[in-house]
């Protein structure tokens, strides 16, 4: 397992054991229990726990500084995928778009299969024939009308 998923395991598993769905850490203090560098926790913040994936991170700095990784809660009668599809902006590149249908999945919202149908849908080669220009716009559109056909 590489460090980076082994930081995102470890939060992951904070975010599960906690009651309200909020885990605090300082970066320094989990660098130096994982064995890494405070940089890498950054990394593993920024590109794993971000607003498309379901996350919304807050930090604080200085002596008494922390970080807090909190799962987006929705509201009442709102559909999870709704909230998905409306979060997709009017591009989307590949690594985000499997992270976002990799979280679907996690967060049991979509089937295995249906993962994996999304995942070969917004690929890199699917899109090896589209102008490089509209790769994004067309990935971006074709998530949001699979996703809004999960939903009905």
């Amino acid at each position: 397992m590489r460090l980076s998923d082994e930081i995102a395991a470890y939060i992951l598993n904070m975010l599960e054991c906690a009651d309200d769905g909020e885990a605090e850490l300082r970066r320094n203090e989990l660098a130096e229990e994982l064995g890494c560098v405070p940089s890498q926790i950054n990394y593993v913040l920024t590109s794993r726990f971000t607003p498309e994936q379901g996350y919304i991170i807050e930090s604080r700095r200085g002596g008494g500084g922390y970080i807090r990784v909190r799962r987006v809660k929705l509201g009442r009668g709102t559909s999870p995928l709704m909230h998905t599809v409306n979060a997709v902006g009017h591009t989307l590149n590949s690594a985000t778009a499997q992270a976002i249908v990799e979280n679907l999945m996690y967060q049991k919202m979509i089937s295995e299969t249906a993962a994996r149908v999304l995942l070969a849908a917004l690929s890199d080669q699917g899109y090896r024939d589209v102008p490089p220009e509209y790769r994004d716009m067309l990935r971006a559109s074709l998530l949001k009308q699979m996703l809004t056909a999960l939903i009905t």
